[in-house]
């Protein structure tokens, strides 16, 4: 379908692709996977014929359509919504052109050329393009009255949902996304997941987002060592696949045998578990051929998070009195009464980004609240990690010196133990000495989390969390949180930092708060939740 060969990519001394040589194959989606700076973005841009490699080729099999999911949002401002996802076909929409330039300027010359290309056009389900054009941006959340709009005058979470429609238009045989989950709800999100997890074409996709690499890949495909390897299953198969061949790696002395079992073991479990799509059979066919010697010790560095409390809190935490929150004339939140306890970990949700992150504000003391009250427990000390970090990096300190900001005890304040906090998260080195307001986002996100863990609260809150993190990191992330033993609140686009920290979820709405015990999946699989969170937005509907 799509082939490699003798792909190189060099930047100055440093090379990011060495004499790669792959194949992508029809029926299978590969998730693209690699450390920060690995080049994921790179290949897709080479592959989709947008940069050119430093030597190689790129061959698409003769007849076969690629399209690529637009990553300039306002690329197509000047265009109608439902013209926009017509557009994903290049060919069919040429052709519907020529017709309607013809008809424009009809003689009986043109009358011919008119019938000729009616043919290839109805070939090609032209006369059905509209309706399904419409059907896909309904399936993504865009109401029809909004598909005769001009693009530039929807917002930008509906731009990335029509921009979304326009890749998929007309079924392509090899289909590419960077981020493709990036601004979507959980709910459009999960449609997409149940799209291309039966979709007969080639996708390959980069994404940060665990759950989405699960429930739709057929491979990972790693970039690392200047190489890409594939590797049957998803994400979470991998991983725990490079984790089983890493440790057996290290246990030398180890019986081969012993070996063979654990791995027999591990081939079991997840061949039980493997997703339920059209790709199962052969997915777990191919998890039966795995031989983990074939997988090779990675390249990357995970952070060590590791959250340690002071002290441990008593049972009340935190309550919550009739607050409310409003902005520019809309209600966020109102209503709402909440009381925490020791252990809760709980998913704070709303349809709404804005309304979590006023939450937040206000219960961090960083804002007011229209109104109600809430008391923090004598016993609690707090961390937070907010949406917006920017003003903590504003002055040109090394890194060292912005952290010892947080230090509690001379011994805190000394520059090793300060450097210790920091290569935890893989600031080592010379890094440790980097200006703070030149650092990336992800870079910003760490120093956050080395603040965090000095600090030594025994309640987090976390406003997107994962947000400019790479995948090594969110792992880790994620891992640390489950093990933690305070009380956390959090809010994440990311499905299985939701599923598998929380054990609580309070939706903030407009018209009251909803509180359950629950797991993640279960709150937003619930038909009863459901009908009663569509009635709580109703108020400003």
């Amino acid at each position: 379908m799509l082939s490699v060969s003798n792909l190189s990519v060099q930047f100055g001394k440093r090379i990011l692709f060495d004499e790669v040589n792959t194949q992508f194959v029809s029926g299978n989606c590969y998730g693209i996977i690699g450390a920060n700076g690995a080049g994921k973005s790179t290949f897709l841009k080479i592959i989709s014929g947008k940069q050119d490699p430093t030597s190689g080729s790129v061959h698409l099999e003769h007849g076969k359509r690629m399209s690529v999911l637009e990553q300039n949002h306002n690329a197509y401002d000047e265009y109608p919504v439902l013209e926009t996802v017509v557009r994903g076909n290049k060919e069919l929409f040429e052709i519907k052109s020529k017709i309607d330039a013809l008809y424009a300027d009809y003689t009986d010359e043109n009358a011919e050329k008119i019938g000729e290309l009616q043919v290839i056009f109805e070939e090609m389900n032209g006369w059905n393009a509209d309706s399904d054009a419409a059907a896909l941006l309904s399936n993504l959340g865009i109401d029809e009255s909004l598909h005769y709009s001009m693009m530039s005058d929807v917002d930008g979470k509906q731009k990335v949902r029509i921009l979304l429609a326009q890749a998929l238009f007309g079924n392509p045989d090899v289909l590419i996304m960077d981020e493709p989950t990036n601004d979507l709800d959980y709910e459009t999100i999960g449609w997409l997941e149940h799209f291309l997890a039966n979709y007969d074409a080639c996708v390959i996709v980069v994404s940060h987002d665990r759950h989405f690499l699960d429930a739709v890949c057929t491979h990972i495909s790693d970039i690392d060592f200047g190489k890409i390897n594939h590797f049957s299953g998803n994400y979470t198969f991998w991983y725990e696949s490079s984790q089983l061949a890493s440790r057996q790696r290290a246990q030398q002395n180890k019986k081969a045998e012993d070996k063979k079992k654990e791995l027999e073991e591990f081939i079991r479990r997840f061949s039980a578990n493997v997703a339920k799509s059209k790709q199962a059979t052969s997915r777990k066919k191919m998890i039966e051929k795995l031989d983990v010697s074939n997988i090779k010790p990675s390249s990357r560095r995970y952070p060590a998070i590791i959250f340690e409390r002071e002290r441990e809190a008593g049972d009340q935490i935190l309550n919550i009195e009739n607050l409310s929150a409003s902005l520019e004339g809309d209600v966020l939140f109102q209503n709402v009464d909440i009381n925490l306890v020791k252990g809760d970990k709980i998913v704070v949700y709303s349809k709404d980004s804005r309304a979590t992150t006023a939450f937040y504000q206000i219960i961090s003391g960083n804002e007011k609240a229209d109104g109600g009250e809430y008391n923090w427990g004598v016993t609690t000390n707090q961390s937070y990690l907010p949406l917006d970090n920017h003003h903590f990096f504003e002055s040109d300190d090394s890194l060292v010196d912005w952290l010892r900001q947080w230090a509690k005890t001379e011994e805190e304040r000394e520059e090793v133990h300060i450097r210790g906090f920091l290569g935890k998260m893989i600031f080592s080195g010379e890094e440790a000495l980097k200006k703070c307001n030149v650092l990336s986002g992800g870079e910003k996100v760490r120093c956050m989390l080395s603040r965090m863990m000095m600090m030594r609260a025994n309640v987090l809150m976390l406003d997107e969390p994962t947000n400019h993190l790479d995948l090594e990191s969110i792992t880790a992330f994620n891992n640390s949180l489950k093990n933690f033993k305070g009380t956390i609140m959090f809010t994440t686009h990311d499905h299985e930092f939701a599923q598998t920290v929380g054990n609580r979820v309070i939706e903030l709405t407009p018209n009251g708060v909803i509180d359950r015990y629950m797991t993640f999946d279960e709150y937003m699989n619930d038909p009863k939740i459901k009908e009663q969170r569509e009635k709580m937005y109703e108020v400003n509907a």
